[in-house]
């Protein structure tokens, strides 16, 4: 079972916003291949940080208001939230190892 939430307008502010603790949400839409090669990553990362880390998805092309809000220019977007702000935005494809370090960074 994916530990991965699938995020949208009715509960991201309960789900992130709200949330006291680290959260990592990955913006992206089903026709972009690399959001296609970052789904897997996620899935990795969000079962190592179970219990320390929320992890979920907001489809961009099903969420126009939310990818607005928070500016999303180009997906992959995924961006890091510390107890519901916003703290680190990484654009594109990236590695698991740079994903990890920059949770327990902000874990630490």
């Amino acid at each position: 079972m994916s530990q991965v939430l699938v995020l949208n307008s009715g509960n991201f502010k309960e789900e992130i916003l709200d949330y006291q603790g680290t959260a990592l949400v990955d913006f992206w839409a089903p026709w972009c291949g690399p959001c296609r090669i970052m789904a897997p990553i996620l899935e990795e990362v969000a079962a190592e940080f179970q219990g320390r880390v929320k992890v979920g998805k907001v489809n961009t092309d099903e969420n126009l208001v939310l990818a607005g809000e928070f500016q999303i220019m180009s997906i992959p977007t995924l961006i890091l939230f510390k107890d519901g702000q916003a703290v680190e935005r990484i654009i594109g494809v990236q590695p698991k190892e740079k994903i990890r370090a920059l949770l327990d960074k902000l874990l630490a």
